[in-house]
């Protein structure tokens, strides 16, 4: 029996906890370039598809639906079969939904393509959960930077994805049937990574599982409220001006081509801190970077109202990546924090279930106030950055009001 088995500490090292954060680097990197290619096209397919302009965005919600309704029910499958499973079953959902997207173009059918974009969702949920992965075997030092590094490996999708999408929207007659063929291929060519996990196997009991606490009772504790409410508002932003960007930009008079550009470099911004996030997180604190997210946020709004000029695209959706990246990822930590391990699954997937039920609400949002509310692209694209004040007033508020409770309170 060696030293470190005849204590109880665990050991002075994170290394089993680094190979997984290689692996889920790769799996984000490779696998997350589809889900970067089905929000730049999803939207300029829909409008192609749908019988009004309302609801261009629609397959984006329908996307973001899917991931809302798959992740408790996945989170579950996870705690009890492992990570390794949960990842492929939602690789498979975004391999056949890819491919019911693309029977859709090919049919002109907007609810086969509807279908499809729904079922594209379970991946979006499944990859959702490779930040919670990274923490599974780490030490309570190394979670924040596992976290972040493992956010990072969305760079690699934020140079693939947009190309990619170039490259292939006009291989065929039908446009983008293309990216959706490409989307099935690259999911296909990234799956494989998952059998280099070396996770904790799920915990097996002979006898009854007792009844985990309610959402509602979860909710209750402030910084499980508070964390969700700020990773809640962080990413249903994000996809609120995100899904609507090219919209605008076609609809401001240039390309599809440019609107992958502004895209392009709305992912780096997204996933290019996370090479510092955990440590700035380990130095100052969840919340206080969670502050500074939403206050860039803010930021980005601003930059959006002052012109539709492409440079004012390309500096909000920058600001809105970095934004998104300091919030999500610090309110990830705080959820991390703020719940026992045998409660990792309920919360988790509750967590997710909310933010993407957000998300859905702000996707549809996106098309309503870029095609129905406002009179122009360019009214449309202003009434989509006016609509992001309250909510961060709402993430702000509720961290202060943490932040003002007794520790034992917390």
């Amino acid at each position: 029996m060696t030293d470190h088995a005849a204590t109880d500490l665990p050991l002075p090292d994170d290394r089993r906890a680094r190979r997984n954060v290689l692996v889920l680097v790769a799996a984000q990197a490779i696998l997350g370039s589809q889900v970067t290619m089905v929000f730049v096209v999803g939207g300029l397919a829909g409008n192609m598809l749908a019988p009004i302009h309302c609801l261009a965005t629609l397959p984006i919600s329908m996307i973001v639906a899917g991931a809302m309704l798959s992740a408790p029910w996945l989170s579950g499958f996870m705690q009890r079969h492992g990570r390794r499973a949960g990842f492929f079953v939602g690789a498979t959902g975004g391999f056949l939904g890819s491919g019911l997207a693309a029977l859709g173009l090919s049919l002109g059918s907007f609810p086969v393509f509807l279908a499809g974009s729904f079922l594209t969702g379970t991946y979006m949920a499944a990859q959702g959960f490779y930040r919670f992965a990274a923490t599974d075997a780490a030490s309570d030092a190394f979670k924040p930077k596992a976290i972040s590094w493992v956010m990072a490996g969305g760079l690699v999708s934020a140079l693939t994805g947009p190309q990619l999408v170039k490259f292939t929207n006009d291989l065929f007659a039908v446009p983008f049937l293309g990216t959706y063929l490409a989307a099935m291929a690259v999911t296909l060519a990234g799956a494989w990574v998952f059998l280099l996990l070396d996770l904790p196997s799920p915990a097996r009991t002979t006898s009854q599982p007792l009844k985990g606490p309610s959402w509602g009772e979860l909710l209750s504790r402030p910084a499980v409220l508070v964390a969700v409410i700020c990773a809640m508002v962080s990413y249903a932003l994000m996809n609120l001006v995100m899904t609507s960007t090219p919209l605008a930009i076609v609809g401001c008079g240039f390309s599809p081509n440019h609107a992958a550009d502004v895209i392009s470099a709305h992912v780096l911004a997204m996933f290019v801190p996370s090479f510092f996030t955990g440590h700035l997180i380990a130095r100052f604190g969840a919340q206080r970077i969670v502050m500074a997210g939403l206050a860039i946020l803010g930021i980005a709004g601003g930059v959006g109202l002052s012109g539709v000029e492409l440079t004012n695209f390309f500096g909000t959706l920058v600001l809105l990546g970095l934004g998104w990246n300091f919030g999500f990822i610090g309110a990830t930590a705080m959820l991390t924090s703020a719940h026992a391990p045998a409660e990792r699954g309920r919360v988790q997937g509750m967590n997710d279930a909310i933010v993407m039920g957000c998300v859905t609400v702000a996707s549809l949002a996106s098309g309503g106030l870029m095609n129905c509310v406002g009179g122009s692209a360019a009214e449309g694209w202003r009434l989509v950055n006016l609509a992001m004040a309250p909510f961060i007033v709402l993430a702000g508020g509720a961290l202060i009001w943490l932040a003002m409770r007794p520790r034992a309170a917390r």
